[in-house]
């Protein structure tokens, strides 16, 4: 068969396939958002909290139940990140702590499932959220917004990078510097602009360009060590996994399994939790998405030195051309 019959047979498979796969990653994971596991707090007498509990359980499946002694201590670890919410059951009924600044759409579900539970037994549910978005975004639309276009900054950096034929040193500079010009941009913007983010500025801008610089150094690492096909393959990850399993719009744990956990070792993820953390909860449950983030930053930046000293390995061991030296006749 002729290399242009082939050529034309694999371009009429793979945009197929390929649209599959891109409709199967976002659709799925929003088609089967629900609670799993969802870390929540009880808090109240233990006769009251356990009764409380029993109903929660009827959920099966959905929550991850905390016990604490008061409010105080629901609240604080709401703060702290350790849960999304906590009911809390006082002598005037029971009351619901959130946190939208977690997720408004986690918020949101918690506001119906734990009213229409007091609902069924006669009781109304005071709601307080203990850490709100800012008046400026209170849907979070912002920071949901921001996956895709920090996502494809990194895939650019890494492929101008290496379209350019930038190797070693001044390849990891360039990154660097690229990333760290994204992370100032996009906290300008988001915080000093729209007023979308309530943190530290230089925190929110760290984080930025730490999760730029995880997807440019993959995607450049990834292509200095198996050509143009890496750039695709890196760029594939992120889009088609990273992206639509980040939870950004709502959590981690509203993903069906294994998305959930697969989006958060991804830099998407990662990078849409530390946002968060340094955003809203002064940098509660930082630790995990920084560690992930530089991680991706780390292999992919040594990636790129690698290739480049493999490149210039094998090129330094190939023969050198036969010269021969012209030789005079007669």
């Amino acid at each position: 068969m002729p290399a242009r019959n082939r050529r034309l047979i694999a371009v009429v498979v793979l945009v197929p396939v390929l649209a599959a796969l891109a409709l199967w990653a976002f659709a799925w994971p929003a088609s089967r958002t629900a609670p799993r596991d969802l870390p929540l707090g009880v808090a109240g007498s233990p006769a009251a909290a356990a009764q409380v509990e029993r109903q929660l359980e009827r959920h099966e499946g959905a929550f991850e139940i905390h016990r604490y002694a008061d409010e105080a201590a629901a609240r604080d670890a709401i703060q702290d990140r350790s849960v999304y919410g906590a009911v809390v059951v006082t002598p005037q009924g029971p009351e619901l702590l959130t946190a939208s600044a977690a997720g408004p759409t986690v918020a949101q579900f918690l506001q119906q499932a734990v009213a229409q539970q007091a609902a069924a037994g006669g009781a109304q549910v005071e709601t307080v959220d203990v850490v709100p978005t800012p008046a400026s975004d209170p849907r979070g639309a912002v920071l949901n917004a921001a996956v895709l276009p920090l996502a494809l900054a990194g895939i650019a950096a890494g492929a101008v990078v290496t379209l350019l034929g930038l190797r070693g040193v001044r390849a990891v500079l360039a990154l660097l510097g690229a990333s760290a010009l994204v992370g100032a941009v996009a906290a300008g913007i988001a915080h000093s602009w729209l007023g979308a983010l309530g943190g530290d500025w230089w925190a929110e801008a760290a984080a930025l360009g730490l999760s730029t610089v995880a997807v440019s150094g993959a995607v450049a690492g990834l292509a200095a060590l198996f050509g143009p096909a890496g750039t695709g393959i890196g760029a594939a990850v992120v889009m088609l996994l990273g992206n639509p399993f980040s939870g950004a719009t709502s959590a981690p744990q509203m993903l069906p399994e294994p998305a959930g956990a697969i989006g958060q070792w991804l830099p998407p993820g990662a990078g849409t939790t530390l946002l968060r953390s340094v955003s809203y909860f002064d940098g509660a449950a930082a630790t995990g998405p920084a560690l992930t983030l530089t991680w991706w930053a780390a292999l992919g930046l040594g990636a790129v030195l690698l290739g480049s000293s493999l490149r210039a390995r094998k090129t330094g061991s190939e023969p050198a051309p036969d010269r021969r030296e012209p030789s005079a006749v007669g």
